[in-house]
């Protein structure tokens, strides 16, 4: 079995699993020049210029007998991606198609990662104008969700009874006699449906029993993910928190996509972008990390859930038939190689391809390494499926 590569030693650092005085944490850097900005009501959106590599940049993963020649025309090409993927940024607005062609060589600065990323999954605009409006409307709408979606059935009814009785008793005198009725309702007051031992399809404590295996399941592939990165587990006030936005996430998406709800892997895939939107330098962006993770993981799955609905598996657009597309591409490539592993050896494309598409490659590398593979996913126009159907063997000499 092949070993896993080991954590870097950065990556469980103080600097990046320790809340700061503000509750955040920002990536080892030197002192940036004075940032790109785009500012709206006093709010700043920046990008760091700082054109050194950042700490898992691709020289960092590069083979141990690289020449000085290789690593010093590494270093150019970053400087340059760098000096590229700033130009885009301070336009008005931004030519996605020229940011897409630079951003899929790799993202040279961790810093810039985190707004890149929403550019190019779209939950950011090309026209910096309107960000400032579009993140305010999004996180308002997030919020929102967590308050009706993580309601206790049991406030549901108290409220819906609160706003029966709010219409009707305009008349009442007595406010503290009003208010210990509203505390505690009778038998009488609730309806069979609202009832917890009903069965009934649009009852709200069946549902919510329903949601309960659902959010079990959750919370132990949540504790699971990734144990070897102090950001997502351990001890920690810091990790704890982090683990229960993931959680919060995954719930909120679960009760909005009834089709599909939760399936296992899908916290593997969210990790990367939590991780990433955390760490944005932008104190503001960073803590509304979880509002932002939320919407560009549907930005994200929205490209290739169907691989996770199991009704569709036999479908032209199911996992089965992405599995046979990448199963022709590595053909096309590379005949040795599909000869060795479907004739010779006779290996099922399902035993390892099925892994590769869904979780998009997040199982087979390490997690610094995922970040600038997701770079190459994220900026292809046509989404993460197209990664799915092959079209990024080259990716395997990483």
């Amino acid at each position: 079995m092949k070993k896993k590569k080991q954590v870097p030693e950065w990556m469980n650092s103080a600097l990046w699993s320790t809340p700061s005085d503000h509750g955040r944490f920002d990536p080892p850097s030197p002192p940036p020049p004075p940032p790109v900005s785009v500012k709206e009501d006093s709010r700043t959106i920046p990008t760091n210029q700082n054109s050194s590599p950042p700490p898992f940049s691709s020289s960092s993963v590069s083979s141990p007998t690289a020449s000085a020649d290789d690593i010093s025309r590494q270093a150019q090409a970053q400087a340059q991606a760098q000096v590229q993927l700033l130009a885009e940024l301070s336009r008005k607005v931004i030519d996605m198609r020229e940011l897409r062609r630079v951003a899929s060589q790799g993202i040279p600065d961790a810093a810039l990662r985190p707004t890149l990323w929403k550019l190019l999954l779209g939950y950011l605009p090309p026209d910096r104008a309107l960000w400032f409006s579009e993140l305010t409307k999004k996180r308002s709408q997030y919020k929102n969700f967590k308050d009706d979606l993580l309601m206790n059935p049991s406030e549901i009814t108290r409220r819906m009874y609160n706003s029966n009785s709010n219409s009707a008793a305009h008349d009442i005198d007595d406010a503290k006699s009003d208010t210990q009725t509203r505390l505690l309702l009778s038998r009488s007051q609730i309806t069979h449906q609202d009832h917890p031992l009903s069965l009934g399809k649009t009852s709200i404590w069946n549902q919510f029993f329903q949601d309960t295996e659902i959010i079990e399941q959750i919370d132990r592939d949540v504790k699971r993910t990734h144990p070897d990165i102090d950001f997502f587990s351990g001890d920690s006030h810091f990790a704890k928190s982090n683990q229960e936005a993931l959680k919060t996430i995954l719930i909120i998406f679960a009760k909005l996509n009834s089709g599909i709800r939760y399936v296992q892997g899908m916290n593997e895939v969210l990790a990367p972008l939590f991780y990433v939107f955390k760490n944005d330098p932008d104190e503001e962006n960073a803590a509304f990390a979880e509002a932002d993770t939320f919407f560009c993981f549907v930005e994200l799955l929205s490209g290739f859930q169907d691989n996770f609905c199991q009704q569709l598996d036999n479908s032209i657009c199911g996992i089965r038939s992405t599995i046979t597309r990448l199963s022709q591409l590595l053909k096309e490539h590379d005949e040795e190689l599909w000869r060795h592993l479907e004739v010779t050896t006779e290996v099922n494309p399902q035993f390892y391809a099925f892994r590769w598409i869904t979780l998009l490659l997040t199982q087979e590398f390490n997690f610094a390494d995922i970040l600038h593979i997701w770079d190459v996913i994220l900026s292809d126009p046509e989404g993460p499926q197209r990664f799915g159907a092959g079209h990024y063997l080259p990716l395997s000499g990483i």
